[in-house]
């Protein structure tokens, strides 16, 4: 008796440690949403829209405990994003090329806030590569009313792989699709931006 009570405390110190210097929680989210994906959904084309679901908890809101802070909505476009290279392979055929996927760049934008206990869900697509990254375009939409709450664009830098060559290898996306003309005035404006940290140095 006296060994278990030791035991168990033992494993709550540790787990209050794990908490306390990792965030669990995300790795957990992570396993969840991709073993999810992989074990319960079919597999997706790389040019098929992909979607999670979630919901607005006491663990999302900001300070006034009314709606979802700013810095919860990247966490979840992470999660969107591993759903989407899981359910695609796109990311499959990376590693096995001995490549990674980083993220390069990001920009959000905040149509309308979602209130606490609120379901959403958040679709992922692909719209356009180049032979060094590919770019996502993201949404939160309220299940309720289907309004989109906030729209995202990613920039994920692939590396030691060509992606105009991996491309190729999903029939989907032999052939690239035009340059979104938003997608063109965000990679101009980040353009802008480097050339002006280089004038800095």
């Amino acid at each position: 008796m006296a060994f278990q009570k030791m035991f168990s405390c033992i494993l709550l110190v540790g787990l209050l440690v794990l908490y306390m210097i990792w965030d669990v929680n995300y790795f957990l989210r992570c396993v969840a949403t991709l073993g999810y994906g992989m074990l319960f959904q079919r597999k997706r084309k790389v040019t098929d829209q992909t979607a999670i679901y979630g919901l607005c908890t006491t663990q999302d809101v900001d300070i006034f405990i009314r709606h979802m802070n700013n810095a919860r909505y990247l966490r979840e476009l992470d999660f969107a994003r591993f759903h989407f290279y899981g359910l695609t392979g796109i990311y499959g055929k990376i590693k096995a090329k001995r490549g990674g996927a980083v993220q390069g760049a990001s920009s959000v934008r905040y149509r309308r806030t979602i209130p606490i206990f609120t379901a959403y869900k958040i679709t992922t697509k692909l719209v356009w590569w180049d032979e060094k990254a590919i770019y996502l375009e993201q949404q939160f939409v309220t299940l309720a009313d289907g309004f989109v709450r906030a729209v995202a664009m990613s920039k994920q830098c692939i590396t030691n792989v060509d992606v105009l060559e991996l491309m190729k290898e999903f029939p989907s996306a032999e052939q690239r699709p035009p340059m979104p003309e938003e997608l063109k005035l965000w990679l101009d404006s980040i353009e802008l931006s480097s050339q002006k940290l280089r004038k800095d140095k």
